[in-house]
C-alpha cells in the first residue's frame, strides 16, 4: 500500500482528469512522468502499468495507449479500457472492459462507489452503477457518455473515475 499512495502522491496534479481527452494545464511532461515512475523501481511488467497509468492520468492518451495495447493482463485491459473511453470510442472501451474480466479491483470500487453516491445523494446512478453491490463497468461507460452529451453529473463521475483508478492502480501496486 506504501508503492500505491507514493505513486498516486507523484502523479498527483490536484485536480481530477476530465470525462473526455481534454489536457489539464496542470499535467506533467511525458518525459517527468517517465522518470517519476523509473524512480519507483518497480518490476518491468508493473513499470508499464504505472507507465501507461501515469500517462492517462496526465492526459496523454495516445502515449498511454501505446504502452496499454502490449499489456496483455487484466489490468492492461482496464487502463486501455479507460484510455478508450475517455477518447470517447465507448464501443472500444467496454470490449477492453469486457477483457479485463471480472477484476479483482471491483468489490473494492464497488464499495467505495456505492458509499460516494450515498453520500452525495445519487441512490439512482449507484443502482445503476453498483447493482446488487457488483461495479458494472459498462454501466460507467454508458453513463459517462450520457454525462458527456448532456453535461450533467461531470463532476461526480470524475470522482468516481478517480475511485475506479485509484482501485487499479492498488489492485496491480500492492
Amino acid at each position: 500500500m506504501v508503492v500505491t499512495e507514493e505513486f498516486l502522491n507523484v502523479i498527483d496534479t490536484g485536480d481530477l482528469p476530465g470525462l473526455g481527452p481534454d489536457q489539464r494545464t496542470s499535467v506533467r511532461s511525458i518525459a517527468e512522468l517517465g522518470q517519476t515512475v523509473n524512480a519507483l523501481c518497480l518490476s518491468p511488467s508493473t513499470t508499464s502499468l504505472a507507465r501507461s497509468a501515469a500517462l492517462l492520468w496526465h492526459d496523454y492518451l495516445d502515449a498511454s495507449h501505446d504502452v496499454s495495447q502490449d499489456l496483455l493482463s487484466a489490468d492492461g485491459s482496464f487502463l486501455h479500457g479507460i484510455m478508450h473511453r475517455r477518447e470517447p470510442d465507448y464501443s472500444n472501451a467496454k470490449y477492453w472492459f469486457r477483457r479485463a474480466g471480472d477484476h479483482s479491483s471491483y468489490p473494492l470500487l464497488a464499495s467505495q462507489v456505492a458509499a460516494y453516491l450515498s453520500d452525495t445523494g445519487n441512490e439512482d446512478l449507484a443502482k445503476c452503477l453498483v447493482p446488487g453491490g457488483q461495479w458494472d463497468p459498462f454501466a460507467f461507460v454508458d453513463a459517462v457518455e450520457l454525462s458527456v452529451n448532456t453535461g450533467q453529473n461531470i463532476n461526480v463521475l470524475q470522482n468516481i473515475q478517480r475511485l475506479e483508478f485509484k482501485s487499479l492502480v492498488t489492485s496491480f501496486l500492492s
